[in-house]
């Protein structure tokens, strides 16, 4: 599995005028990120203070991700990207330096 780092975004255009459409609108999109986070489609979500993005993270396979970031269309707009951890970077960079020495 590979690890994804989500930077969400709001979709202005979604976003009802009215308050009280604002405010169900906000609630059914966070019961989604709750579900999501349960499920373990996501494992971690974030948001900015000012509420027009974000972040999120899932271990999960490219036809999984896509499954999911699916559902959030056209209401919120991604940009993915693969990650890796701490432990990996350092063996690369041993790596490296040991292949250099060669």
């Amino acid at each position: 599995m590979t690890k994804y780092y989500m930077k969400w975004k709001m979709n202005p255009m979604t976003v009802p005028a009215d308050p009280a459409d604002r405010v169900k609108y906000w609630l059914s999109l966070l019961e989604g990120v709750r579900a999501q986070l349960k499920s373990g489609d996501l494992k971690d979500w974030g948001i900015t203070c000012d509420n027009a993005e974000g972040y999120c993270f899932a271990d999960t396979d490219e036809k999984t991700l896509h499954a999911t970031v699916v559902t959030w269309l056209p209401y919120i707009q991604f940009d993915i990207r693969p990650v890796i951890g701490v432990d990996e970077v350092i063996a690369h960079v041993k790596s490296a330096a040991a292949a250099a020495k060669k």
